[in-house]
C-alpha cells in the first residue's frame, strides 16, 4: 500500500504540483480570501493538478516505457494503469465539486481550467496549438480565485492576460527537456516545430511578458519592487537555460528550464501580493 501511494504521488508530477498549489493559495491570500476561501481554492486547485498529473502518465505510459523513462511508476510498475485510471476520474470529479462552495461561476472557471489541460494531455499534446490550452488553463486560474470571492467580482483583464503568457511560456520551457524523447515517440506540439532555439526564445519572450502586464497592468506607475521583478524575469531563465545545458553535458536531464518558469511564476505572485488587493 505504501508503495502504491509513493508512486501515485510520484505520478502527479509533485514539484510542478504543488508550485501551482501554492501559487493559488498566495494568490487567494492576495486578493482577500478568507482562511476558509483559501483552503477552497487549495483544495479544488489540488484536485486539478492531480487529476492533470495522473491522467499525463497513463496516457504517456506506452511512449514513456518507449524512452525508457524509470522516472515514471506506471511504467516501472510501481502503480497500475487501472489505479491511476480510477485516481483521475476521482480527482477530476472532485475538482468542480470542492469550487461550489465558492458559487457557480468559480465551479465553471475551475472546471474550464481543468478541462483544457485535460485536452492537452489529448489530444492537444501533438498538434501546432498545443499551447492553447496552457494559455487558458493558466488564465482561468487567477480567474477563478478572483471569481471565488463573495459577489464572484470580474478579474481583472491584466491579471487574467499575465497568467496566459506565464503559461505559454511554461509551455515551452516544460517540453525542452523532453525534445527528443518526443521525436522518437512522434509527439509534435508547436515546440517541436519551432526546434529547442525557437522554443528558448519564446518561454523567455512570454515570460518577461507575463511580468511585464504584472508590473504595467495595475493602476498607478510601477514601483521599484515591480522594475526588479522584471529584471528577474529576464535573468531567472537564462540562469536556468545555462544549469539546464550543463546538466544535460553531463549526462542528466535538463529541467533547469522549467525549474526557472516556476521561480519567475512565484516571484510574480510574490510582487502581486505586494502590490495589494487586485479587485
Amino acid at each position: 500500500m505504501s508503495t502504491r501511494v509513493l508512486g501515485l504521488v510520484r505520478a502527479s508530477h509533485p514539484e510542478p504540483a504543488a508550485a501551482v498549489v501554492l501559487v493559488a493559495a498566495l494568490l487567494a491570500a492576495g486578493v482577500g480570501h478568507t482562511a476558509a476561501g483559501i483552503a477552497t481554492v487549495a483544495l479544488t486547485v489540488l484536485a486539478s493538478q492531480l487529476a492533470v498529473g495522473w491522467s499525463n502518465d497513463l496516457i504517456d505510459a506506452e511512449r514513456d516505457a518507449a524512452v525508457g523513462r524509470t522516472d515514471k511508476p506506471v511504467t516501472t510498475g510501481a502503480v497500475a494503469r487501472s489505479t491511476l485510471a480510477r485516481a483521475t476520474v476521482v480527482a477530476a470529479v472532485a475538482t468542480p465539486l470542492l469550487a461550489l462552495p465558492a458559487g457557480p461561476a468559480a465551479a465553471a472557471c475551475a472546471t474550464v481550467g481543468l478541462v483544457s489541460a485535460l485536452l492537452y494531455n489529448r489530444p492537444l499534446k501533438s498538434t501546432p496549438v498545443s499551447v492553447l490550452p496552457y494559455a487558458v488553463s493558466f488564465g482561468a486560474l487567477p480567474a477563478f480565485v478572483v471569481l471565488a470571492l463573495p459577489g464572484s467580482p470580474a478579474p481583472p483583464a491584466w491579471l487574467v492576460a499575465a497568467a496566459a503568457l506565464l503559461g505559454a511560456g511554461a509551455h515551452f520551457a516544460n517540453v525542452l527537456p523532453d525534445l527528443a524523447d518526443d521525436a522518437r515517440t512522434g509527439v509534435r506540439g508547436l515546440p517541436h516545430r519551432l526546434g529547442p532555439a525557437g522554443s528558448r526564445l519564446a518561454a523567455a519572450g512570454l515570460l518577461l511578458a507575463a511580468t511585464v502586464a504584472l508590473v504595467f497592468g495595475p493602476p498607478g506607475p510601477p514601483s521599484w519592487t515591480g522594475l526588479s521583478a522584471v529584471a528577474a524575469a529576464v535573468a531567472v531563465p537564462a540562469l536556468g537555460w545555462y544549469a539546464g545545458r550543463a546538466t544535460a553535458r553531463a549526462g542528466g536531464r535538463p529541467v533547469a528550464a522549467f525549474r526557472a518558469v516556476l521561480v519567475v511564476a512565484l516571484i510574480d505572485v510574490v510582487l502581486l501580493v505586494a502590490n495589494g488587493r487586485v479587485v
